[in-house]
């Protein structure tokens, strides 16, 4: 299981990328290795806006439905339009493979998420 440096995490297994007032937003390789593969992926509407902890999104695979949560507060600014066509991208390398760009609303509420290091104790405590 890979877990990149530099990259925030929460308890739902979403990473979140900064990148200035911008941040991307993926599935974890530990949640997609949980999942099995990947067949369908539902994406929001550019422009639309989310709060901390609201279902953005949505996956399926051969095993199981899945929400993805919001990590932080904010607005839709793109999606990976890829995954509609190939949702199994997020298998094949869940940290390129990002769901969707949003810009933040609330750049503090990155400390509270966990940190490479602390997800991988986080991790490692799950299984």
């Amino acid at each position: 299981m890979r877990i990149l440096e530099g990259l925030y995490y929460t308890k739902d297994h979403e990473w979140l990328k900064v990148e200035g007032e911008e941040a991307y937003i993926g599935l974890s390789d530990f949640a997609q290795d949980q999942l099995g593969d990947i067949v369908y992926v539902e994406l929001p509407e550019v422009d639309d806006e989310f709060a901390k902890e609201e279902a953005f999104a949505a996956v399926e695979s051969v095993k199981a439905a899945a929400d993805v949560y919001m990590p932080v507060d904010g607005r839709i600014a793109d999606v990976n339009e890829e995954l509609l066509d190939d949702p199994a991208l997020i298998n094949q390398d869940p940290y390129e493979a990002w769901i969707v760009k949003i810009e933040l609303a609330d750049k503090s509420q990155i400390d509270e998420l966990m940190t490479s290091e602390e997800y991988e104790k986080f991790v490692d405590e799950e299984v």
